[in-house]
């Protein structure tokens, strides 16, 4: 037994040892993506002259980001308007008992004051189309270099602004005249109001309208553009402001007589001006719904359980067809000439806008209803 067990013992140890487990090697680490940057080249569109060569820029920049390196970098630049300093600045200062003198200071304007970016329009050509502020650098046409052209826009404004501007105006201006302030009419007549009671509610439904517009304006609105040119306030408020002054004027006059229906032609109108006013709320409230807070996407609006919204199976732009019915029932309510000429102006101006955002509907959506019309149900 002993014997067996000395050569089984022999046997095992004599029997090739088992291989030790192999030791992994690490992986190498993988090689970080090479990003390509771009050197974009901003020319000015109209001289050709190089403003700024923005080097190593990423290209997932959007135009926006460009915008704003440009606006950026362009800081200390010295703002030169004819090859003169643009501010020149002179104190004089004298001193009691002592000589005059004279310091001169040559200040230069930052740049950052003049081209932020809501006031600049890069393109591709020098008359070519604005490129969109959410445009990618890497998916424009253009190679790693890539040259835009440079335009100056002008001081801009907001349109939360513009639009407040517009309403408040013509609410103050309708109210002065509605009051009689003195040198507006005769001297006898100042602070006395009408005997006339479609006067008085002509006020009210004047003033209910610019009202909601500017409650609208805080709280509806979501503007797809953030400013426009600051020339346009003026062009905007001298329409709305002195239409408002033309019609208030005639129809508080003291000679201004009730319409010529009475009492059932003016609550016809105001049934129509209710019914154009409540529409036009809840078409600004869909399209508000649509559109997400900081979001330019664009989508087709469609009618919803709201009744006032069914019109949309109809028309492309019905808050424009329900402020011409608001028009129409104020002039019916009135029957003043003035307010009827501000209502056909409006009608045409509308018009070119409903057909703009009706094209602009077409050619972007390619399932976009065709039955509808850009302002009037099957007739324009």
């Amino acid at each position: 037994m002993d014997v067996l067990a000395l050569e089984a013992k022999g046997a095992k140890n004599d029997a090739p040892a088992a291989p030790a487990p192999s030791k992994s090697r690490p992986k190498a680490p993988k090689k970080a993506k090479r990003i390509v940057y771009f050197e974009v080249e901003i020319l000015d569109a109209k001289t050709k002259e190089k403003l700024l060569l923005l080097d190593k820029v990423e290209p997932i920049a959007t135009i926006l980001d460009i915008k704003s390196m440009f606006h950026k970098s362009s800081k200390w630049f010295w703002v030169l308007q004819s090859r003169n300093l643009t501010c020149f600045i002179m104190t004089l200062s004298c001193l009691a008992g002592s000589m005059c003198y004279i310091q001169i200071r040559v200040h230069s304007v930052p740049a950052d004051q003049r081209w932020y970016p809501a006031r600049q329009s890069l393109c591709l050509d020098p008359k070519g189309k604005p490129l969109k502020d959410e445009d990618v650098l890497q998916m424009l046409p253009v190679g790693t270099t890539a040259t835009f052209y440079f335009r100056d826009l002008g001081a801009q404004i907001s349109w939360g602004t513009v639009f407040l501007s517009e309403c408040i105006g013509p609410l103050v201006i309708y109210l002065m005249f509605y009051f009689r302030v003195p040198f507006i009419y005769a001297p006898k007549y100042d602070f006395k109001t009408s005997k006339h009671w479609v006067v008085h509610l002509a006020c009210l439904c004047h003033s209910f309208h610019y009202v909601k517009r500017i409650l609208e304006t805080l709280f509806v609105h979501r503007f797809s553009h953030g400013t426009m040119p600051l020339r346009n306030i003026f062009k905007n408020c001298s329409y709305y402001w002195f239409f408002a002054a033309w019609m208030a004027y005639y129809i508080n006059h003291p000679l201004y007589t009730p319409p010529y229906y009475g009492e059932q032609q003016v609550k016809t109108a105001l049934g129509i001006f209710l019914f154009c006013q409540l529409g036009s709320f809840s078409i600004h409230v869909t399209l508000r719904n649509l559109k997400p807070p900081g979001s330019k996407i664009k989508k087709i609006p469609y009618p919803t359980k709201n009744p006032f919204t069914w019109i949309f199976a109809l028309v492309s732009c019905p808050n424009y067809t329900y402020e011409v019915g608001t028009w129409m029932g104020f002039t019916v309510m009135t029957q003043c000439v003035p307010v009827a000429f501000f209502t056909v102006i409006g009608f045409i101006q509308m018009t070119v806008w409903a057909k703009g955002k009706h094209r602009s509907y077409l050619k972007e959506f390619k399932e976009y209803p065709t039955l509808r019309s850009p302002i009037l149900p099957f007739i324009l």
